[in-house]
């Protein structure tokens, strides 16, 4: 008796490779649609700058900012310059629910500390002292050219943005590695996670001195004078500013193919740019349910804050929203309109790393080309600390995937027990929406560094969209 092709009838899970599948057309399209990433990238680099981006983008394509005129459809909000939604009014009542897609802008990082600048006086060159921002292998961020960028407010109140590094002529920071002939008791006697101290992660700012000055510290004077001439600041202006540090790199096509993107701050801004390019491309028609793109801050670090998703911003959004849509907002209906929301948290997963694949189960894990990755839970150990979805949603919303044709795979973070981490997904489970993550496989995810397959950066994009666009 002959046997029956299992996979043939359709009775096994096999995840679909992109490359290997998809047509000509899709492929260019995937194509095309990472050189817009690309640039994205490289024009939002902090919490800040993404924030303008998107709004500039909204601008141009007709949103208007809450509170606005009666009938506006296409709206917007952005709350202390770190934190906005999104939205595209539908037909129906936003009190029977609206789907999002919630993404967070902030990215591991290195801060400058409130009071950065001194003299060293072993060196006698110019520093600052930093703060690392969010889970950084520290190692990773010595000895590489690093770009400053934030804002500064002066004594009367004027804003001042910095953004040096990023610009062919522009200078570039370091903060300098020991070298390894003297590293032995350092650093290599020490931990990896220990080799390089947080609290010897000092950059070094400049180093020239005024000819002929008798001042004390010369170094740290002549740094001053020159951001002076430059920005109008003086030191005392430091103790309120938000500098952060970068890879002074662009995104690039990586690989000999040109398959994939290399670029600082796709975790989690990957998923930020397609959930907004699936909003954009659902502008053309009145989507039956509201749908909302939301992007918070401070993900990294718990999501606490008032523009984290821990906050009340996203909850007062829909509130706006349902005003605007001529509804009540009042308790009941808001908490209603949250009990029938359907969301994607969007953020990224774990792709298998060809040179560590022993932190992953195979059968259970990401592979890149393969398409977006659904998490039906993260958190770590016993899932502590995740959303688990449930069983009805999770099978929803891959039946909007596979009925758009969308390339998707269903994984999770690591092997038990291996580490793990976690998303905003809980806290907006919190409110009674049903919420699963869904987002891109990375490699070298929170590196300086960090790796994506075209094919995933698409096919998100396309998911994105088809899940917006659900009834």
């Amino acid at each position: 008796m002959k046997k029956k092709d299992t996979k043939k009838s359709g009775l096994t899970y096999e995840r679909k490779n992109f490359w290997k599948e998809a047509d000509s057309e899709q492929i260019s399209a995937a194509m095309e649609f990472a050189e817009a990433y690309k640039k994205f990238l490289d024009a939002a680099r902090t919490v800040r700058e993404t924030i303008d981006f998107t709004t500039a983008l909204l601008e141009n394509h007709k949103f208007t900012a809450l509170p606005a005129k009666k009938g506006q459809k296409r709206v917007f909000s952005v709350f202390r310059n770190k934190t906005m939604a999104i939205a595209i009014l539908g037909k129906k009542p936003i009190s029977e629910g609206f789907n999002m897609v919630a993404a967070h802008v902030d990215a591991p990082r290195v801060d400058l500390k409130q009071n950065p600048l001194y003299e060293d006086s072993s060196s006698s060159l110019a520093c600052m002292k930093t703060h690392y921002y969010g889970g950084i292998k520290k190692y990773q961020w010595v000895s590489t050219p690093l770009a400053l960028h934030g804002i500064i407010f002066k004594k009367d109140g004027t804003a001042v943005n910095i953004s040096i590094g990023d610009k062919d002529d522009d200078p570039v920071f370091i903060i300098p590695d020991l070298l390894p002939h003297l590293a032995r008791k350092e650093q290599y006697a020490k931990n990896l996670a220990d080799a390089v101290d947080a609290s010897k992660m000092n950059l070094v700012f400049s180093g020239m001195v005024e000819p002929g000055t008798e001042e004390k510290e010369a170094a740290k004077g002549y740094a001053l004078k020159l951001l002076n001439d430059a920005y109008g600041i003086t030191e005392a202006d430091f103790l309120s500013a938000e500098l952060e540090l970068i890879p002074a790199t662009k995104a690039r096509d990586a690989g000999l193919d040109r398959s994939m993107v290399v670029g600082y701050g796709q975790d989690d801004r990957i998923c930020a740019y397609t959930g907004l390019m699936a909003l954009l491309d659902n502008m053309d028609k009145t989507p039956e349910r509201t749908v909302i793109a939301y992007f918070s801050d401070k993900e990294e670090v718990g999501s606490m804050g008032n523009t984290g998703a821990h906050s009340i911003f996203i909850q007062d959004f829909v509130a706006q929203i349902m005003k605007q849509n001529g509804e009540s907002n009042d308790s009941v209906n808001l908490r209603k309109a949250f009990m029938n929301a359907q969301i994607l948290s969007a953020d990224v997963t774990a792709a298998i790393d060809p040179n560590y694949p022993g932190v992953h189960e195979k059968q259970n894990a990401v592979i890149f080309n393969c398409g977006v990755g659904i998490a039906k839970f993260t958190g770590s150990g016993g899932k502590s600390g995740c959303n688990d979805a449930n069983a009805e949603f999770t099978a929803k919303v891959i039946r909007i995937f596979n009925d758009a044709g969308v390339y998707w795979q269903m994984g999770e973070l690591g092997k038990p027990d291996e580490g793990g981490g976690g998303t905003i997904a809980y806290i907006l489970a919190n409110l009674g929406a049903e919420v699963i993550d869904c987002g891109t496989a990375l490699m070298g995810m929170h590196s300086l560094y960090e790796l994506c397959s075209k094919a995933d950066l698409y096919s998100t994009y396309r998911a994105y969209k088809a899940f917006l666009e659900s009834k």
